[in-house]
């Protein structure tokens, strides 16, 4: 391709790497037609905004809230949800994105990558707010409901397609990367960039810094994981700006010889999108509904919750607990040894299935110091063993099925018969979505009570439920209902 330079010479413009067109064609020109996305992502929308409220009981989360300069008011900036801060859409993306992920309890992705595109949402609704307020503020209509939950499908496919086969945690990258990639295109878009200027937002998005995973795993696991998401979707906001700015991009981001994405950080090999691009991972998307639990570990904590009622009383008499699980939960929440924060303790099977056995139940809550100071914990972790199933691997990789198996087995030292239970699929799975849709909703109205008064969450539920009126309305209109 030949492009003119401004004095009459004519130069070559190098085409975008074809995954950098592929998504920013995608983002740009591509028409969801699918009801069902759109129902989903609706519920998605519900559940992730319930989780921020839920988060802002936690001032570990709270204390990172805020503009960055306290004081700071926007004109026209982006209010974030359950707060009274109006700050620059960045911030406020930060902050949503932060909320959204603090308690382990959004919605989830398992492939080769793992990840929670309404992570997204951090970006997706900071952005719209600001643009609605500020083509309101120069006299012209502002964005729709419908365009978040069009924006959402688009981040969550992006996302999604990206983690089938491409495996960033195998080279320490966290896979918060695939939200700067995601964010960074359907924020250009809500934005009024076209397929050029998404092309470079992408290629700044590819060479960015990137998180080590390091946060996420012993001996380092922190509260870094969780406000990474923020951190990414905010930057991706960031880069978006500049792209529309006019900033210049770089179409060998990914491919350079020596010195592109490719060979610096993936080993080589060239990420790759193995489906098309459309809505298959918004109506697949798997929901916490039940316990904030790391999602490989959820099936876990039902088998322990429904052995919990004939365990209660015979805890000392346990001998033996094997925990049989995929190989993706070995590498990733199998912790024997101390853990030292509710980050550390939300990403551990063993502990995750006490507290199910010894409670039954789990809540944000038994992460914290004062529940994990009971002794029984760790005398229930000191009896389990952690094993993988090959068929339970291989059903959660099969894409027809996607299971997240787990089994839990008790021996008990008086010779009486063992316990066990198996599950395969989550209550949030696609094929329990009839029986989790009423648990999602009580999710959603418990999870706002914990914010609001009554009048103000029957309010956001009645607009919520309404699909019809809900994508009619301003995003400004709705987020200023989510104003405290």
């Amino acid at each position: 391709m030949v492009a003119g330079n401004g004095s009459g010479k004519i130069e070559e413009k190098l085409a975008y790497d074809s995954l950098i067109q592929e998504i920013a064609e995608y983002a740009a020109n591509t028409v969801i037609e699918s009801d069902e996305a759109y129902e989903t992502a609706r519920y998605v929308l519900m559940d992730a905004l319930g989780c921020g409220m839920l988060a802002l009981r936690y001032p570990e989360c709270t204390k990172l809230l805020g503009p960055v300069v306290p004081g700071t008011i926007v004109p026209n900036g982006a209010r974030v949800p359950g707060t009274s801060f109006q700050t620059d859409p960045v911030t406020a993306a930060f902050n949503l994105g932060a909320m959204i992920r603090w308690l382990d309890y959004n919605d989830t992705w398992l492939a080769a990558e793992w990840g929670h595109p309404s992570d997204n949402l951090g970006g997706i609704l900071s952005v719209a707010d600001y643009a609605s307020r500020s083509r309101l503020a120069s006299g012209k209509p502002p964005l729709l409901m419908r365009d978040v939950l069009t924006a959402a499908i688009k981040a969550h496919e992006i996302q999604g397609v990206l983690a089938l086969e491409n495996s960033f945690n195998r080279v320490g990258l966290d896979h918060v990367i695939l939200v700067k990639i995601a964010t960074a295109a359907v924020a250009t878009s809500l934005l009024g960039g076209g397929k050029e200027e998404i092309e470079r937002a992408l290629s700044h998005a590819w060479i960015d810094g990137h998180p080590l995973r390091t946060y996420r795993h012993a001996p380092n696991t922190g509260s870094r994981k969780s406000w990474a998401a923020g951190d990414a979707t905010s930057r991706a906001v960031r880069l978006a700006l500049l792209a529309l700015k006019g900033e210049m991009g770089y179409p060998a981001a990914l491919t350079a010889p020596g010195w592109g994405f490719n060979d610096v950080l993936f080993g080589g090999r060239p990420p790759v999108a193995v489906r098309p691009f459309g809505s298959y991972v918004m109506e697949n998307i798997l929901f916490k509904l039940s316990f904030p639990a790391e999602f490989h570990g959820q099936t876990a904590v039902e088998c322990a919750i429904h052995l919990h009622p004939a365990v209660q009383g015979r805890l000392q008499q346990i001998e033996r607990i094997l925990l049989t699980t995929q190989q993706s939960a070995v590498r990733i929440i199998d912790k024997a040894g101390p853990l030292r924060n509710p980050a550390d303790r939300d990403h551990c099977l063993q502990y995750m299935v006490a507290i199910g056995l010894l409670h039954g139940q789990l809540t944000a809550d038994h992460y914290e110091d004062e529940a994990a100071s009971d002794l029984r914990i760790d005398e229930l972790r000191n009896k389990m063993t952690v094993k993988e199933d090959p068929q339970y691997t291989l059903d959660y990789l099969d894409e027809t099925k996607r299971s997240i198996a787990n089994a839990v087995s008790i021996e008990f030292g008086d010779g009486s018969k063992p316990l066990r239970a198996e599950i395969a699929y989550p209550i949030g799975h696609r094929r329990r979505r009839e029986e989790g849709q009423p648990v999602l909703l009580r999710k959603f109205e418990t999870n706002l009570r914990s914010r609001f008064p009554s009048v103000q969450t029957e309010a956001i539920t009645a607009l919520c439920m309404d699909a019809e009126r809900l994508e009619r309305t301003a995003v400004n209109e709705f987020i200023d209902l989510w104003t405290i």
